[in-house]
Formats: structure tokens, C-alpha cells, sequence
């Protein structure tokens, strides 16, 4: 294929299209988005310096390359692509598990797995149904009325991630407003800082607990990886940083936005609460049609052809999760929400040796959180103008910043 062939794209999708976008409904990618969901499976668009990397919108292709070796997460590569202004910085750092690869990302990940298998998850079950219950208890005897968000949404994974790890609960307004600052910014300087910030809580906290044990997660790694000398307390402390920011940024991100969903969609949350035995299904649906981590980013290595285009050795590529999980020739219907169809396959959670660690852990925080809630509270409906409800901008993880309900 030559090379004026091979990065030839099809006409009806624009060299310019700026990426990412706002949505303009929480739950439906961006409207802008229609010329590359018309054009799959790869485009050309626009990042906010200007530069040009290729965005992958096709559920096969995306399945291919993301378990293609020669795609690399490493930020420091200088091809890797950067969303917006306020994450450049974060290029010049390593980031354990997410901003490496393999052999390097086989040896973190060994170390965590035992922690997130299925038989591990439904060992925690009980203390997840628990931390649901006494959250809604607290907004019974505080109601009618709530911000969801604040409420329940967020301190649900919060609470489940700390007694999972080991880190102090008492200390959630720190980490969850640094996870913010990390992720929403809204300046360079305030997402360095808050890395910075959660870097130096988590080393200080690993020296704590070697002087005096605990019983969580971190705990185990202190004993059995670092004092045996196969990791160090940075590496172990970016780890720990990964697992507490994702560990509920996501999951408090699908419980509101979830909740948000399936309150604009009645017919679909009657058809849930008459027959339970959908939650399962519902809740893989649902993670395929929020898809709210929207961009996954990698840069090539070498020469990959792959759709109809050849990406060169230091392109930039990114994943829209949202149109990819739109794919018509996978998905019958994709923008309709539908509990009996076969949604496992989709690609919320990534997919290859990066695919999410914490997927069963999130599951059943979904699944206890959302049948729980619409089980206690039947009367729950929204208690604002659900067009006047804001939700987070394009360039971060998909969620509601607040979401005012009643009962």
C-alpha cells in the first residue's frame, strides 16, 4: 500500500474535527461526533495544540489495537496524545500501571490481580450491600432530598476503595478533592500539584503502615512485595494512587450518571424493577451506553495498517469508547438502551493487557448500589429541570457534577 494510498480517509469525515467534544446529553456521545461514527473505523482529528492523531471509532479495530504490543500507554513517549492543556504535564511523569508496558506492566499488575478475581469481589459483597444501606439510611433520616453525588454516588466506591486498600476513610475529603483537581484541573499547575500531592500522601502513608500494619491491601504489598525487595515505595505509592483515583472516580461517575439514565428512561427502569434478574445485564448495558471513560490514549511504536490506513511509528491514537460502543455492525440499535442484549463485549473497560483490573469490583458496585437504591427509594425521580442538571465536560471521565433527587 503506498503511503498517499494508505492515509487516504474517507470523504465524509473532516481532517479538522476538534477532539474531544462536550456532550451535549450526559448519556450520548458528543452530536459532533456523527461524521466519525459515519466514517468508521479510524479518522483523522484535531487535538487542542493543533495536532493531528488518528481516532479509532470501530469496535473490531479498536479490539485489534488495543491488544496490539506495538500501541505504547507510555506518556513520555513525545507522540502520545494529550486532550487537553492541563494534562501536558503529566507526560514528563511514569505512572504505574496505566503509563506503562510490558514487561514492566506484567510485573505491577501480577502483584494485584489476586485482589480483584471474581472470587475475591464476592467476598467484599456483603460489606459493599452494607456501606450501601447505612449511606441510604443516612439519606432517609436526612430527607426527602438529596444531591445523589454527594450523597451516595460518591462516597459509596469511596468508602468500598479505603477498606479495600487500607486507606483511612477520615481522610476522603483530601484524596477525593485532589482526584478532581487530578482530573478536572481546571490549570496545569492544579493538576501537578494534586499528582504531587496524592504522591506524597500515599509515601507517607506506606511508612506509617510499616511502622504499624493494617489489614488492607496496601498492607499485604508492603509485606510480601516491598520489605522483599520487588518493588520500592515509589513504585508502590503510584500504584496505590492509580487504584484510589480510579477506584472511585469511575464508579461514583456510573452510579449518578447510571441513576441520571434510568430515570430519563422509565419504560426501561419499569421493566428492571418487575423483573431484578435483568441487573446484571442491565448494568453491562449501561456501562456500553455511558462509556464514560471516552479516551483511551496510546502512540505507536512502528508502523501499524489497520483499517484502510497505515498509523506511523509516533502517531498518536485515541479510542472514543462512546462511539465505539455505538458500532451498528455490533450493536442492533446502539443508541436505544436494551437489557436483553448481548453487551459484554463492549469496550467500557478497555480491552488487552490494560483492560481494567477493577471491572468485577466495579460490577458489583453497580449492581448493589443501583438495585439497592431503586429498590428502597421507589419513588426516587429527579428534583431539577433534568436539562438544567450539569454534567462533567468532554475532556475528563463522564459523570454528573451534581444530581438533586427526591423521593
Amino acid at each position: 500500500m503506498s503511503e498517499a494510498l494508505s492515509n487516504t480517509l474517507p470523504d465524509t469525515v473532516p481532517d479538522v474535527l476538534a477532539f474531544p467534544q462536550d456532550r451535549t446529553c450526559p448519556y450520548h456521545p458528543p452530536a459532533a461526533y456523527q461524521p466519525l461514527r459515519d466514517g468508521r473505523p479510524l479518522s483523522r482529528v484535531t487535538l487542542f495544540d493543533g495536532r493531528s492523531v488518528w481516532v479509532v471509532t470501530g469496535h473490531s479495530e479498536a479490539r485489534a489495537l488495543l491488544a496490539d504490543p506495538r500501541l505504547s500507554t507510555d506518556r513520555r513517549n513525545a507522540g502520545f496524545p494529550t486532550p487537553s492543556r492541563r494534562f501536558k504535564g503529566l507526560q514528563i511523569r511514569r505512572t504505574a500501571l496505566l503509563g506503562v508496558d510490558d514487561p514492566v506492566h506484567n510485573a505491577q499488575r501480577r502483584m494485584l490481580i489476586p485482589s480483584f478475581t471474581l472470587k475475591r469481589t464476592a467476598g467484599l459483597r456483603p460489606r459493599i450491600q452494607q456501606t450501601v444501606d447505612r449511606l441510604i439510611d443516612s439519606m432517609l433520616a436526612a430527607g426527602p432530598g438529596a444531591d445523589l453525588v454527594g450523597a451516595f454516588a460518591l462516597p459509596v466506591p469511596s468508602m468500598v476503595i479505603c477498606d479495600l486498600l487500607g486507606v483511612p476513610y477520615e481522610d476522603h475529603e483530601f484524596f477525593e478533592g485532589q482526584s478532581r483537581r487530578l482530573l478536572r484541573g481546571p490549570e496545569l499547575a492544579d493538576v501537578e500539584a494534586a499528582r504531587v500531592a496524592l504522591d506524597e500522601y500515599l509515601v507517607d502513608l506506606i511508612r506509617r503502615k510499616r511502622a504499624e500494619p493494617g489489614g488492607g491491601l496496601l498492607d499485604e504489598l508492603i509485606a510480601t512485595r516491598l520489605e522483599t525487595g520487588e518493588t520500592d515505595v515509589g513504585e508502590l505509592a503510584s500504584m496505590a494512587v492509580v487504584l484510589l483515583v480510579a477506584g472511585h472516580e469511575t464508579t461514583a461517575n456510573m452510579i449518578s450518571l447510571g441513576t441520571y439514565t434510568l430515570l430519563r428512561h422509565p419504560e426501561q427502569l419499569a421493566e428492571l424493577r418487575a423483573d431484578p434478574t435483568l441487573l446484571s445485564e442491565a448494568v453491562e448495558e449501561l456501562m456500553r451506553f455511558l462509556s464514560i471513560a471516552d479516551s483511551l490514549l496510546r502512540v505507536a511504536t512502528s508502523d501499524i495498517e489497520t483499517g484502510g490506513v497505515t498509523i506511523r511509528a509516533d502517531d498518536g491514537v485515541v479510542f472514543s469508547t462512546s462511539v465505539i460502543n455505538r458500532d451498528e455492525a455490533v450493536f442492533e440499535e446502539p443508541d436505544a438502551l436494551n437489557w436483553n442484549r448481548p453487551a459484554r463485549h463492549h469496550l467500557a473497560f478497555g480491552f488487552g493487557i490494560h483492560q481494567c483490573l477493577g471491572q468485577n469490583l466495579a460490577r458489583a458496585e453497580m449492581e448493589i448500589a443501583l438495585g439497592t437504591l431503586f429498590d428502597r427509594l421507589p419513588g426516587l425521580r429527579l428534583a431539577a429541570d433534568p436539562d438544567r442538571i450539569p454534567f462533567k465536560p468532554g475532556d475528563t471521565i463522564q459523570g454528573m457534577l451534581e444530581l438533586p433527587v427526591t423521593w
